[in-house]
């Protein structure tokens, strides 16, 4: 049931509550169901006209039936706990292959393809022999016994860092994911460029940084993205993202809570034990009681929400572009069929040293000459996105994530630097392509292709995020540190949590500190 048509803009029906969530977004929505399941009473206030915040499906083309995930599109660091436990009805599955990475070898077309059994037969063509698939084999391996031992801390209260060290036990991958520059694990294990560059992928979503950053933010990307669910799949969300999102919705109100849409919390006062949240609303401006706040917003708005100085700037750097097709391309490499291609993740312009020079010309305050980024298939793996009549035509989704496009190269003019980085990344598509892309788009029932680009400052402008960043901030290692507490969650005042991406062990769609919050919130 969707979320958007069964939460009410009405007025509160109470006016105090146990717990008040700011922010209707997933996390906010799975905190919400726990403590409703826990029988508090709870209010969920969304500011826009549904629940979901970047975990949605929209139809974004004019009279095209279409839903797509338009922002969040993957799911890999939500637990099945959070599923089990709430009892949503949601699914994921898995994809047909893990990537495919295009390439010109001697001015011959070619290609990585991942996944499946001619996984060793692709690299020893791309490589000459089969050094880099059995490194590839050991590198994998390792990561998949540090997501095994790792993943489950995730729901638990934070571990120390040596408690987590000793929980890895594992010295030589201690070190080369949580203390030294992921590029010297690369460039360690791995000879070939191409193969470099699949690997530090994961280091960079969403994330500007140098395969040698000595900060370790490259790490601490490379960490989420390989430990999820315990071996590190990327699933395709079954209905599209917001078919999570409803679920949770359904959930909270299952369960009890009351979810607001139109109302928007502009102030949260409080004296540690009692608050109160004051309210914009189409009623007009109200307060509500409550005897915690739980935000599900950035650390920037829960801060505004305080009246406290802001935490440092966040910059996200990513590029978001959905396209609708009435086919999928033509690839100069015959070997491999797109509907095996596109399955996985298609890289563009990712060999190491294209990353390399992608993020010092951004670094530079430069667009990148030859943009990287991936691309997916929906709708290969789910075809109920689609509409019967779409579907049966063969019409297919695409999803483009760009990487090193940080926020201030968009802010002295956003639309013209979109338009030049979008021209310049499906260039570096169609050079893999045995036609060109805009051939195969869709046309609306305006008569307009059917593709939209957002860039960071898009982000920020439609979804609150901080500098469009879609972690809200820089993502931290999962281990306490002084500033943390018990849970990752606590703020300066008792009975105020912070469950959105910018907690500990948040970003990405997990739920990790919805769940986190409640958790805290109910003094477990």
């Amino acid at each position: 049931m969707p979320a958007d048509e069964t939460s009410s803009p009405g007025a509160p029906t109470h006016a105090a509550y146990d717990a008040v969530i700011v922010g209707g977004g997933h996390n906010g929505l799975v905190a919400a169901a726990y403590l409703a399941r826990a029988g508090q009473s709870v209010l969920v206030l969304e500011r826009l006209g549904g629940t979901g915040g970047a975990a949605v499906s929209t139809r974004p083309f004019h009279g095209i039936d279409a839903r797509l995930s338009r922002y969040s599109y993957l799911v890999s660091l939500l637990p099945q706990k959070i599923v089990r436990e709430l009892g949503l009805d949601f699914a994921v599955r898995k994809r047909t292959v893990s990537s495919y990475t295009p390439a010109l070898r001697g001015g011959r077309p070619t290609g990585l393809l991942v996944g499946g059994d001619g996984t060793r037969d692709s690299f020893a063509a791309l490589t000459g022999d089969g050094r880099e698939y059995e490194a590839w084999e050991r590198f994998y391996r390792m990561t998949g016994r540090v997501a095994e031992r790792v993943f489950p801390t995730l729901t638990e209260p934070l571990p120390a860092r040596e408690e987590l060290r000793a929980r890895v036990a594992d010295a030589h991958a201690w070190s080369m994911l949580f203390e030294e520059p992921i590029g010297v694990a690369v460039e360690e294990n791995f000879a070939d460029d191409l193969v470099r560059g699949v690997v530090l992928t994961d280091a960079l979503i969403g994330t500007f940084a140098d395969a040698h950053d000595p900060s370790l933010l490259q790490n601490r990307c490379f960490l989420y993205h390989v430990i999820g669910n315990s071996t590190g799949d990327w699933d395709v969300p079954v209905g599209g993202m917001g078919a999570l999102t409803d679920a949770l919705a359904d959930a909270a109100r299952a369960a009890g809570a009351e979810i607001r849409v139109l109302h928007e919390a502009t102030r949260i006062e409080t004296d540690g034990t009692r608050a109160e949240v004051t309210v914009r609303s189409p009623g007009g401006e109200h307060t509500v009681g409550a005897r915690r706040v739980l935000v599900n917003a950035s650390p920037q708005a829960l801060a505004a929400l305080l009246g406290q100085e802001p935490p440092a700037p966040a910059e996200g750097a990513q590029l978001k572009v959905n396209m609708l097709l009435t086919r999928l391309p033509r690839l100069r490499d015959r070997s491999v069929d797109p509907h095996q291609a596109f399955a996985g993740t298609f890289h563009i312009a990712e060999g190491y040293e294209q990353l390399a020079t992608a993020y010092r010309e951004a670094a530079a305050g430069h667009l990148p000459g030859a943009p990287p980024s991936e691309i997916y298939c929906h709708s290969l793996t789910d075809p109920s996105i689609l509409g019967p009549g779409l579907a049966a035509r063969g019409y297919q989704t695409l999803t483009l994530f760009g990487l090193h496009t940080p926020a201030r190269l968009f802010t002295a003019d956003n639309e013209a630097a979109r338009t030049a980085l979008l021209d310049a990344t499906l260039a570096e598509l169609d050079a893999h392509l045995d036609e060109p892309i805009s051939d195969c788009l869709a046309i609306d029932g305006e008569g307009r292709p059917c593709i939209e680009a957002k860039t960071p400052l898009d982000l920020e402008r439609d979804l609150m995020l901080p500098g469009g960043h879609i972690f809200h901030r820089d993502l931290s290692f999962p281990y306490a540190t002084e500033e943390t507490g018990r849970w990752g969650v606590e703020t300066a005042h008792a009975n105020v949590l912070l469950c959105g991406a910018g907690a500990v062990r948040g970003g990405g769609v997990s739920g990790v500190p919805g769940h986190n919050a409640a958790m805290a919130a109910l003094g477990r």
